[in-house]
C-alpha cells in the first residue's frame, strides 16, 4: 500500500546522522552505533516465503472467461493473516474511531482538557493534537451535552432509544502515491544560445518542485453495511443476519463481510498507525511497517501454499476428503448448502489450513485484493512482484472501479473456489460474501 512511510524513514536517517561523528580511523566502516535489528513475527500472521510459481488456471476454464492465462512470476516473502479479519477485529477498529470522534467533539468544546496544542519544547502544533490520556467522564451533564452530536436525531429513533449514528463513523487519512511520484519527471523543452547566436531546444526534464501533488486525503465511513444480507438476495429471509451478525458475540470468530473495497483500505491504514504509534513510543523500535491488502498474485501463490499446480488450496483436484467430507465452506451439489456443514459463513479456521497454515483461502467468504481487475492483467503485468493499481474517483466509469477478488464464498460453487480463478467486484461496493484479511512486507533476508 503507498502510505508516507518515508517520513519518517527520513526522521531515523537523520537522527542516525547523529551518531556517524567516529572517524575509523580514516577508514570506510559504515554508520556506527546502530542497534541490530530482528523482525519478530506479527500476531496472528504467517510468514510465506519468496518464491516463483504459475499463476492461472491448472484447469478447465468452464466459463469461458479467458481473462488469465499460465505465467511463471516471482514475489517477494510476506506475512500473511491466517484468517481471515474476523467480526470482532474489525470491531476494534470501530470503537477506535468512536474514541477518536468522542475526543475530537468534547476537544471543539474543552480544548484544554482533551486536546494538545503545543509540543514539550513550547512549539504550537496547528492543528492540535487529539489526547488520549484524558479520561472521559461520561456522567458529566456537559460532556454529555457536547456528545448529542454523535447520535441519532430524536426523530429518527426508535422506541426512544438513544443509539450512536453509525452514518458519522467516518475515518480520515492521507495516502501517498508511490506510482505518480515514480512519474515526477515531466517533459519541458530547454533552449540553448550556440556561439553563432542560433538557438537549439532540448528535450529536457524537470523534478517535481511540490510533491504533496501526490498526497491523496480520504474520508471513509468505516461502519459495515449490514444491510447487505437483504439486499443480496432477492426474495429471500435474513433480517436476522442484518440485525446481529456484526455485533453479537455469538459471531465474533466469523469472517467480517458487508465492507467495501475502500473500507478494507482504510482499515489496513488504521492498522498500520496503530503499530507504529506503539513502535514510536519506544517499545518496539522505530522502523515503519505497513499493513496493506495482498496483489492478486500474492494471494493466489499464498493460496496455492507450496503446490504449484494444484487446483485447490488444500493439493486436491476434489471438494472432498477420502471420508466424503468437503474441504471448504462453499455451495456444494446443486445447491444444497448445509451439506459442508454450514448454511452461510463459518467461524474462521473451521477447515484444515493449506501448507502455509493459512484457513480459508477458499470458501467462507471471498477475499479482497488491492488489485485493480483487467481482463489482460497477466499479460501486461511485470513478471517480477507483478500488480495491476488503478485509484478510480468517485465520478469515474464504474468499469474503471473493478478490484479483483479472489477465493470464492460460501455461496459460491467449487469454480470460484480453485485457486487459479479471478472474479472481481466494484471498489464501493459491499456485500455479504466478501472481507478480506492483510499482508505486510517482510524485512528479513532469506537465502
Amino acid at each position: 500500500m503507498k502510505k508516507l512511510v518515508f517520513l519518517g524513514l527520513i526522521a531515523a536517517f537523520v537522527l542516525s546522522g547523529c551518531n556517524s561523528s567516529s572517524t575509523g580511523n580514516g577508514e570506510l566502516i559504515g554508520v556506527q552505533k546502530r542497534e541490530k535489528w530482528f523482525e519478530p513475527d506479527p500476531y496472528g500472521m504467517v510468514k510465506v516465503p519468496m518464491g516463483s510459481f504459475v499463476v492461472g488456471p491448472n484447469d478447465e476454464d468452464p466459463t469461458f472467461a479467458m481473462n488469465s492465462q499460465s505465467k511463471t512470476i516471482s514475489v517477494d516473502a510476506f506475512w500473511m493473516d491466517e484468517t481471515e479479519i474476523t467480526n470482532n477485529e474489525y470491531r476494534q477498529f470501530v470503537h477506535w474511531v468512536i474514541d477518536s470522534l468522542t475526543r475530537k467533539t468534547l476537544g471543539e468544546q474543552f480544548p484544554d482538557e482533551y486536546l494538545i496544542s503545543e509540543d514539550k519544547n513550547k512549539n504550537p502544533i496547528d492543528p492540535p493534537y487529539i489526547n488520549w490520556d484524558t479520561k472521559i467522564d461520561t456522567r458529566d451533564a456537559d460532556v454529555l451535552t457536547a456528545l448529542e452530536q454523535l447520535y441519532i436525531p430524536q426523530n429518527e429513533r426508535f422506541f426512544r432509544r438513544k443509539e450512536l449514528d453509525t452514518r458519522k463513523l467516518v475515518y480520515s487519512y492521507q495516502d501517498i502515491n508511490y506510482q505518480e511520484a515514480a512519474k515526477e519527471k515531466r517533459n519541458f523543452k530547454r533552449s540553448i544560445q550556440n556561439s553563432d547566436k542560433s538557438t537549439t531546444f532540448y528535450q529536457d526534464t524537470e523534478l517535481a518542485s511540490d510533491r504533496s501533488k501526490f498526497v491523496k486525503s480520504y474520508s471513509i465511513n468505516i461502519y459495515p453495511d449490514t444491510l447487505c444480507w437483504i439486499s443480496d438476495f432477492t426474495y429471500s429471509y435474513n433480517d436476522p443476519m442484518a440485525k446481529m451478525y456484526f455485533w453479537h458475540p455469538g459471531f465474533d470468530d466469523y469472517p467480517l463481510v458487508g465492507v467495501t473495497w475502500e473500507q478494507a483500505q482504510a482499515f489496513c491504514v488504521w492498522r498500520t498507525q496503530l503499530y507504529n504509534n506503539y513502535l514510536v513510543q519506544g517499545k518496539g523500535g522505530a522502523f515503519v511497517q505497513n499493513y496493506r491488502l495482498p496483489t492478486e498474485y500474492e494471494w493466489e501463490y499464498a493460496a496455492r501454499g507450496g503446490r504449484n499446480l494444484s487446483m485447490y488450496p488444500w493439493g486436491s483436484p476434489y471438494t472432498r476428503n477420502a471420508k466424503g467430507c468437503f474441504l471448504a465452506n462453499f455451495k456444494p451439489l446443486r445447491g444444497n448448502y448445509v451439506d459442508d456443514g454450514f448454511l452461510k459463513p463459518s467461524p474462521v479456521g473451521s477447515f484444515e489450513p493449506n501448507d502455509y497454515n493459512l484457513y480459508d483461502m477458499s470458501g467462507n467468504v471471498a477475499e479482497w485484493t488491492i488489485s485493480a481487475f483487467d481482463e489482460a492483467a497477466y499479460s501486461f503485468t511485470h513478471d517480477m512482484n507483478p500488480n495491476y493499481e488503478y485509484s478510480a474517483l468517485p465520478n469515474e466509469s464504474p468499469v474503471l472501479k473493478r478490484k479483483v477478488v479472489r477465493g470464492g464464498s460460501w455461496k459460491d460453487i467449487a469454480y470460484y473456489l480453485q485457486a487459479g480463478t479471478r472474479s472481481y467486484e466494484y471498489q464501493d461496493s459491499a456485500k455479504s460474501y466478501i472481507g478480506f484479511r492483510c499482508i505486510r512486507s517482510t524485512m528479513g533476508i532469506e537465502k
